[in-house]
């Protein structure tokens, strides 16, 4: 009994330790619910202004994967998505985009667009 007293604080700091490890602050996380319309929304948005940028004519289909971090540089939540999309000759391509979204400011911003190598 004595041991048992011993070692349960001891198991319950390694507990914490891993429920609060595992909360990788400022890492990037899997989205969970790529179905969502915030993050398909977020695509969307990812192709409008990629064509708006490049003269380009893409049409979004869908966001297939991605994940999100959040920026303590910018206070801002950044998203990298894998978005399926259709081209002007009517090809399907996996793209790659980076945008930012600020918190209920409306903020969003396009870092980075491009078509995949696999696609």
């Amino acid at each position: 009994m004595r041991m048992f007293l011993i070692l349960l604080p001891l198991l319950l700091i390694s507990l914490f330790f891993q429920v609060t490890t595992t909360q990788t602050v400022g890492g990037w996380e899997p989205i969970e619910n790529i179905t969502d319309s915030h993050v398909q929304e977020l695509g969307n948005y990812a192709v409008s202004e990629h064509n708006r940028q490049s003269g380009d004519n893409l049409d979004f289909l869908y966001v297939m994967s991605g994940a999100k971090q959040f920026d303590e540089a910018t206070g801002r939540e950044k998203y990298g998505l894998y978005i399926e999309a259709r081209d002007a000759e009517d090809m399907l391509g996996l793209y790659r985009a980076l945008v930012y979204e600020g918190y209920g400011d409306g903020y969003r911003e396009l870092k980075f667009f491009n078509r995949t190598s696999s696609s």
